[in-house]
């Protein structure tokens, strides 16, 4: 349903709708909204979810509040890396580690950073 839209409206809306090839419903039962970033999500708890159709392309409509959860990934790093890492930047392997925590992995970047 649309905020604001009595049931009279919402009807002759669907039959507008329809005569246009388009057709809506909502979706019941849906729990939970989760759109996934690549450093967090937002999650939409208990969300009014309508499907629409418009000549076989389906797009969806997700009314609610959304709440922000920032992601964290453990970052595994190779002892390869962490020797490449200290012997290219002459430093040492617990330098070149953190370095490379901090570039999330990236070799070059942690070089560079250790070579300023």
């Amino acid at each position: 349903m649309i905020p604001g839209m009595n049931k009279k409206q919402m009807k002759q809306m669907e039959r507008q709708m329809k005569k246009m090839g388009m057709k809506m419903d909502e979706l019941e039962g849906v729990k939970e909204v989760i759109i996934r970033f690549e450093d967090k999500e937002l999650i939409i708890d208990e969300p009014s979810v309508s499907l629409m159709n418009v000549m076989g392309q389906e797009t969806y409509q997700v009314d609610g509040k959304a709440r922000e959860v920032e992601l964290e990934y453990e970052i595994v790093i190779p002892e390869e890396d962490i020797e490449m890492v200290a012997n290219t930047a002459n430093v040492s392997a617990e330098e070149a580690k953190a370095a490379l925590e901090e570039c999330k992995g990236d070799l070059a970047e942690a070089i560079m950073k250790l070579n300023q």
